[in-house]
């Protein structure tokens, strides 16, 4: 095989490529048209019946204008022969015959008229079940479609959700982490400061009870239940008398 032929044949599998893929992205709306379709040629194919009924019916009408034609030329022609008009006899008679041949010609029409309408009406039948099977598989195809198109978005919503929780989550981190650094570092200048001013010592001296005018709570209930200095000295002078 040629270059040329190769490339033409890469050329018509790539049309049939692009041609399939866009039947297949407008596949639901095919498939809608051509029930439309169907259902336009059902509507011809009604038509048609209704027309072949109407001529039947026509039909069956002439056969049976014809057989009261025949009763009536009959007893017209007993008449004739009773009466000894043999001629006349002889016309009615040609008359009877001419009808019956028209009716044994239409009645078999009349029978392949009736035999074409019950094999229309039941053509008709069944494409109008297959056209309504048709109709609700392409619902549920539609639904089918509906929700996992729902459900792709959620799932691209969901991953994209997840990144930006992943992402918030990494800055809450960092700013927890300024906020501690923070903190250290004014509890830091805190520290520096007490040790500058001596109030870090003061602290210790103070929670040792060495620093003057602290008092700790044993201090303050010796001196709540110690005696007034009065009674004291009352004490003293008793035991000197």
């Amino acid at each position: 095989m040629s270059i040329w032929n190769k490339l033409f044949t890469l050329g018509r599998a790539g049309a049939h490529e692009a041609t399939a893929a866009v039947v297949d992205a407008n596949a639901l709306r095919i498939l809608d048209q051509e029930i439309r379709d169907a259902d336009a040629a059902q509507g011809k194919a009604r038509d048609d019946l209704a027309t072949l009924v109407a001529r039947r019916r026509i039909l069956e009408k002439e056969v049976a204008g014809f057989r009261d034609q025949v009763a009536k030329y009959e007893g017209s022609a007993r008449a004739a022969v009773q009466k000894g008009d043999m001629d006349l006899a002889r016309q009615v008679a040609q008359r009877i015959a001419d009808l019956e041949q028209d009716i044994s010609l239409k009645e078999p029409q009349v029978a392949d008229m009736r035999a074409a309408e019950d094999q229309l009406h039941q053509a008709i039948t069944a494409t109008d079940r297959r056209i309504e099977t048709l109709r609700r598989e392409v619902e549920v195809v539609k639904v089918n479609e509906s929700v996992q198109k729902a459900q792709a978005a959620v799932t691209a919503r969901g991953a994209g959700a997840g990144a930006a929780l992943g992402s918030a989550a990494d800055s809450l981190a960092r700013i927890k982490e300024r906020q501690a650094i923070r903190g250290e570092k004014i509890k830091a200048a805190g520290e520096l400061e007490d040790r500058r001013t001596g109030a870090d010592l003061d602290e210790k001296l103070r929670l040792a009870g060495i620093l003057p005018g602290q008092s700790s709570a044993d201090d303050v209930l010796a001196r709540l239940t110690a005696p007034p200095p009065l009674a004291i000295e009352q004490k003293s002078g008793d035991k000197t008398e």
